[in-house]
């Protein structure tokens, strides 16, 4: 863009080195006519001042198209960063969900294997008096069968001694 600038600002003072040099010339009242009918005036003061005309304009629609360009930028960044933000709310709110799925699929776990250790305790038990039921019933039998044998005095009970 530099380049550009350079050359406008060239051609700008090539026609202004070139007005004032020749100032007496562009201020020659000459005829012109405008189609219709013939006027009297400085042609060159006339074309100079259309030029600055056409520069003025061409100028602020320079500006306007910058001043608009501008404007869409802004709403541009002001939208992205509204999605942007929603994004980031959507990503939150999903982190959230799978935390909270994630939350109940542990308690679920929990809750599962604490009814399984609960079973299994619940059975170690059962095993556990059944055991103990099953070594009483054989020590009582020993004990039956040692006080039943014949010529042998009964020794006293295992629990009285």
């Amino acid at each position: 863009m530099k380049a550009r600038t350079a050359l406008l600002v060239l051609i700008v003072a090539l026609l202004g080195y070139l007005a004032f040099f020749n100032f007496s010339t562009l201020a020659q009242d000459v005829p012109m006519s405008l189609g219709f009918t013939e006027v009297h005036g400085p042609l060159g003061l006339v074309m100079l001042a259309l030029y600055g005309l056409m520069a003025a304009i061409f100028l602020a629609y320079v500006i306007a198209m910058q001043a608009t360009w501008l404007l869409e930028v802004r709403a541009h960044n002001k939208a992205l960063q509204a999605q942007r933000e929603l994004a980031e709310k959507a990503e939150i709110s999903r982190f959230t969900e799978l935390r909270g799925a994630l939350d109940d699929k542990q308690t679920q776990w929990e809750k599962r294997v604490m009814e399984r250790l609960d079973a299994l305790e619940n059975h170690l038990k059962a095993r556990a008096e059944e055991s103990d039921n099953v070594h009483a019933a054989y020590l009582g039998q020993l004990e039956e069968q040692l006080r039943n044998q014949p010529g042998k005095e009964s020794p006293p009970a295992l629990g009285q001694q």
